[in-house]
């Protein structure tokens, strides 16, 4: 999982840095385990654009990956590692022992022909999903599942890991990577382990085009817009933001204004993240 520079045949690639992909050990996908992927250019179920800076981009297909990792008790042996178009993490082709064939996100340490298990006879190894009330404090854990049954929801980027810290009843106590300490039911599963290519974060793109493929869009500053389009707009020249401080197009607060909702859920983190 290196990272690859390139010879500055222009500006653009002199400072641009891919992936060598050596991990990958499979070109093509599984097809039974693809889905067609229709592109929403950041509009909601009413074409309103919910996301900005969305459109375009390589056509993709959906891979079918099991959060749930509801196998139990029925082992796995690691089939390929694949690249994933729609994920930062990689992706590994389970064949199970009953003949079924699934997706996971791969963890780091795991490679082709390693056997998995899901369940609470599970070992403490990488790609192993267990019930968190079974796991030794301080394990590196991803694939965190919040409501039993519902599928992990968090910790599932390419190099993300949480750390088990502590059990407290029937809740274990969490740290997330952006550093919240949070309580989850200590039925809810999880895998043990990094997600893989930790690499990911440190790719320099190098030119707007790299971004175009992969569905972003430019983004305009504020103050390059009309007044009736931003609220940083307007006036003879450059001008300031001015007071009382930066504002989002809709007219908030930019920076410091806390946008985050009462959830019934807040009351099981310990500590916010920094």
């Amino acid at each position: 999982m290196a990272l690859k520079t390139y010879r500055p045949t222009s500006p653009g690639r002199r400072s641009m840095t891919g992936h060598t992909f050596e991990e990958i050990t499979k070109g093509k996908p599984e097809k039974s385990l693809l889905l067609p992927l229709k592109r929403k250019a950041g509009r909601n179920n009413q074409g309103k654009i919910t996301v900005r800076h969305r459109g375009g981009g390589a056509k993709r297909r959906l891979r079918i990956i099991d959060f749930k990792r509801d196998k139990t008790g029925v082992p796995g042996r690691v089939a390929a590692i694949e690249y994933d178009p729609n994920r930062s993490a990689r992706i590994a082709l389970i064949y199970y022992a009953d003949g079924e064939k699934r997706y996971i996100l791969a963890p780091l340490g795991l490679n082709v022909g390693d056997v998995i298990k899901s369940g609470e006879g599970a070992e403490i190894k990488p790609g192993n999903a267990l019930p968190m009330k079974l796991i030794p404090s301080g394990t590196v854990i991803h694939n965190v599942e919040l409501q039993r049954g519902k599928g992990a929801q968090m910790v599932r980027s390419a190099g993300a890991a949480a750390q088990l810290m502590d059990r407290e009843g029937e809740y274990v106590l969490v740290r997330l990577p952006s550093g919240e300490m949070r309580r989850i039911r200590g039925e809810c599963l999880a895998t043990i382990g990094q997600v893989g290519n930790v690499d990911h974060q440190n790719i320099s793109y190098g030119k707007a085009g790299r971004r175009r493929w992969l569905g972003w869009r430019p983004t305009v500053r504020g103050s390059a817009m009309t007044p009736r389009d931003h609220p940083h707009g307007g006036g003879e020249g450059r001008a300031p933001i001015g007071l009382p401080g930066p504002k989002t197009p809709w007219g908030k607060p930019a920076m410091g204004y806390k946008t985050r909702r009462q959830k019934a859920s807040d009351k099981m983190i310990i500590n916010r993240r920094k």
